[in-house]
């Protein structure tokens, strides 16, 4: 069996192909989580949905193999982006599962986890337990054997989709969207079929061996064909999607890229247009033009931890209408408290169809400040680096709600570890270019000195 502990990660399975994650690793692995819901909710199926990645197909039937095994059936939804598989598991009422390994590269698979309505699988709500189940090779075969079946669930997704926004407001916009190969290709087209939209797809072909760019929308060389298009074009939005489809980033109509934190900005504006006085979810590393925002149009602002779990436990805490984070995910109540990409796209267009203004304009009001960008470090120790700059920033405001936040009134940082390396996330904004520059440099220089 491939490696267990390589692959069982904070929020999710993932690993190099098949020396970390192999078929009979996830047949073991799916036994694990029927077996998890069979001591929860008892489900009468699992869900099972995959990208376009070339091993899905045999990962596919060997965790519905696992699945089986325990009594439970399968329902086989085929290929689908993971933001269907969340509108699935929330419809059907039904755990789901979800093999992907999202933006990264070739080599590489994985497994997204959920029960019943959507509600996360984490390491600790969930993954620990399949993982010391797997290591002590349970769960054996039960007494009765599951069955598979298959179901389309596209059309109703498409519908569901189309319920974030008033189609009969949409005007004609060109809109150039680069999926990368991944499942992006397949939803998109479903979902802005019949609107009043001019649609150019990039890379729209189905290929898990990325041939024309990694599916990672975050790094900012993975968006230059698109920013070429658009200017090429003269369309006045680009959507990048990443290989699962379930998170999104914008392009304005002059090829300018545009911050998760400022998307959650104005989809938070929209939002609570909408749900006035509703609660915003946010977390440690969003601008503060966030929590601007939320104040400014009547919101109650939910600063929270980064990752899935803990944002949609928030949300679902708060009764939140909207939650986002600056890597592209963004949450909504009425999607079961799930994050979709192909969701938050379908709003910021209609906000544009509202406005009348290019996308360039629309996002003046919401640039305040001047990010770094998340910069990794390698560091020998990362908590004692964390504690030496707590010091030496005593007398400023802070907060270990996810790491070290340190806010100076103008400008702030949060500094994170990671979960699985040596490494230290700095997140920091300032006021001006300059004086971003002028303090990144010196938290960076603080760090390396430990």
């Amino acid at each position: 069996m491939a490696e267990i502990d390589a692959v069982f990660k904070a929020y999710d399975i993932r690993g190099t192909v098949p020396d970390q994650l192999d078929a009979d690793l996830c047949r073991s692995i799916g036994a694990a989580f029927a077996k998890l819901m069979n001591e929860e909710e008892a489900p009468s199926q699992i869900l099972v949905c995959r990208d376009m990645r070339p091993s899905g197909v045999d990962f596919t039937q060997a965790f519905a193999e696992g699945i089986t095994s325990q009594g439970v059936d399968v329902v086989d939804l085929g290929m689908g982006s993971t933001d269907l598989l969340y509108f699935a598991a929330g419809a059907l009422h039904s755990p789901g599962v979800m093999l992907t390994a999202s933006h990264n590269p070739a080599q590489y698979n994985g497994i997204k986890l959920c029960r019943a309505g959507a509600r996360p699988v984490g390491l600790d709500t969930g993954l620990a337990e399949m993982k010391k189940m797997v290591e002590a090779g349970e769960p054996g075969p039960g007494p009765e054997q599951g069955a598979v079946t298959e179901r389309n669930v596209m059309a109703e997704f498409v519908q569901h989709v189309h319920s974030f926004a008033d189609l009969s407001a949409l005007r004609p916009l060109k809109v150039v969207a680069d999926t990368a190969n991944g499942m992006g290709g397949l939803v998109a087209p479903e979902v802005f079929r019949g609107l009043p939209f001019e649609l150019d797809i990039l890379y729209g072909d189905l290929d898990g061996t990325f041939p024309n760019h990694p599916a990672d929308p975050l790094q900012p060389e993975n968006l230059r064909d698109l920013q070429a298009r658009i200017m090429e074009t003269g369309a006045d939005v680009g959507l990048a999607f990443d290989g699962d489809a379930d998170r999104v980033f914008l392009v304005d109509d002059q090829a300018q890229p545009i911050s998760g934190s400022i998307t959650t900005a104005m989809v938070a504006k929209s939002m609570l247009g909408k749900n006035p006085g509703s609660s915003i979810v946010y977390n440690v590393v969003c601008s503060k033009t966030v929590r601007e925002v939320i104040a400014e149009n009547g919101g109650n602002g939910v600063r929270t931890r980064v990752g899935h779990s803990y944002i949609k436990g928030v949300m679902a805490e708060h009764d939140a209408v909207f939650g986002g984070e600056h890597s592209g995910h963004y949450y909504f109540r009425a999607n079961y408290f799930a994050d979709s990409g192909i969701i938050a796209a379908m709003i910021i267009l209609g906000m544009m169809s509202a406005s009348g203004q290019p996308l360039s304009e629309m996002r003046r009001p919401f640039e305040r400040f001047v990010a770094s960008g998340e910069i990794n470090s390698v560091v020998p120790n990362p908590l004692a680096a964390i504690e030496h700059v707590s010091e030496l920033f005593s007398s400023a405001a802070q907060d270990r709600l996810d790491g070290l936040t340190v806010d100076n009134g103008d400008w702030w940082f949060s500094l994170r570890p990671s979960n699985t390396e040596p490494l230290l996330r700095l997140n920091l904004e300032a006021a001006t270019a300059s004086e971003c520059e002028a303090h990144t440099a010196e938290i960076l220089a603080l760090i390396k000195a430990v």
